[in-house]
């Protein structure tokens, strides 16, 4: 028998045209109350689709592991837990959407996650661009030094073109987002509450500062208030979007080195700026640095410690990035790196797509050299990293 949303769970209120009947089950079942990010995981692998499992007998829904009988009550009978038309009413008053996991404008990086959110709320706009990211946490008690080193890096990466990626707390995070801006570049902040509950409510400016250059993204409702276990989850995201995490200051005990931890099992860099050895504030990033964290300096530091990426980002300006060093260089640098291939390019070859003076194009294969973006491969050849 064929089911559809409604027969599975009631007469659903009317929804607008342009909501699909997948993305409209997809929002229905993350807005469910008791269910986790990887209970909808594991419900989503079982039966393959939103609208299966909101169609599912009871029986069917228990074979999931974690799933029992109030849950399966609460599937069953979804329309009655989510108002979907308010949900969606919401969105379009408050300049927000809805990003569903499988579609274009949901961001890739999160796909790597075991528990990924199958949906976001987004205030602002993700990018292309926003694939050069890097996350920037610290404690929400810095010290003077912390909060100028935040704002600086924070500056320095969005000068370079990359985004900075945290979470809208205060001390370590506002400062970030500040620098960012300050360059008039692009920065994420990832909620541990609704968008209709920022929090601290003293940063709803800076959030509206933040959307216009970036996104205020949250994985919970619009009306979620921030409560102490969301914050833990929501570090799984600032790491998740972010290339690298770098922790500015932390004491001991800190949110921030669990973003560090989750970024680590991520497969992600994990960057610390080391701090005086009697501050406690910096007891934290000094141990991640013992433990093998990168120490970091400058931006240049995190540039080279990124490395050549998985997959080349095409950046708002048409340049394609293979490695994220390549953000510092010059537009001669950036033109003979683009006219020398992964294969064996000859100089002569690299001078004529150029149209640089052979000196010149001879110095700049130097510099490439230096920065581990090109090797050469005899006096004559010369190939990108």
């Amino acid at each position: 028998m064929d089911h559809s949303l409604s027969e599975a769970s009631g007469d659903s209120p009317p929804l607008s045209a342009d909501v699909s009947p997948d993305r409209t089950a997809t929002i229905m079942l993350a807005m469910l109350p008791k269910i986790g990010p990887r209970t909808l995981v594991a419900l989503l692998d079982h039966f393959g689709s939103a609208q299966a499992v909101l169609a599912a007998p009871g029986p069917a829904l228990a074979q999931v592991p974690g799933v029992g009988p109030k849950l399966i009550h609460t599937i069953r009978t979804a329309h009655h837990h989510v108002d979907l038309e308010g949900l969606l009413k919401w969105c379009d008053e408050n300049d927000s959407e809805i990003l569903v996991q499988g579609t274009s404008q949901y961001p890739a990086r999160l796909n790597d996650l075991p528990d990924a959110p199958p949906m976001l709320f987004v205030r602002g706009d993700i990018t292309t661009d926003d694939q050069l990211a890097v996350a920037i946490v610290g404690t929400r008690h810095a010290t003077h030094y912390g909060l100028k080193q935040a704002e600086r890096f924070g500056y320095a990466l969005a000068k370079a073109g990359v985004t900075v990626v945290s979470g809208l707390a205060r001390g370590i995070d506002a400062a970030a987002h500040n620098g960012a801006l300050n360059a008039g570049g692009r920065t994420l902040a990832v909620l541990g509450s609704g968008l209709g509950q920022i929090y601290p409510s003293e940063h709803e400016g800076l959030a509206k500062a933040v959307a216009a250059d970036g996104a205020v993204v949250s994985e919970y409702a619009p009306d979620a208030k921030p409560r102490g276990g969301m914050f833990p989850q929501r570090n799984r995201l600032i790491a998740g979007l972010s290339l690298a995490t770098l922790v500015v200051e932390a004491p001991d005990r800190s949110g921030a080195l669990i973003t560090a931890r989750m970024a680590g099992e991520q497969g992600r860099e994990v960057l610390a700026l080391p701090g005086n050895v009697t501050s406690r504030a910096s007891r934290g990033c000094n141990q991640l640095i013992r433990d093998g964290a990168t120490l970091v300096q400058t931006v240049d530091d995190i540039l080279e410690s990124l490395g050549p990426m998985r997959e080349s980002v095409t950046t708002s300006d048409g340049h394609q990035v293979r490695n994220a060093s390549e953000l510092k260089l010059n537009e001669i640098e950036r033109t003979v790196l683009e006219a020398i291939d992964a294969e064996s390019t000859p100089i002569d070859q690299v001078i004529a797509r150029s149209g640089q003076a052979t000196h010149r194009v001879i110095a700049t294969i130097s510099v490439l050299e230096m920065r581990r973006l090109v090797r050469r491969l005899s006096g004559q050849y010369v190939s990108r990293i």
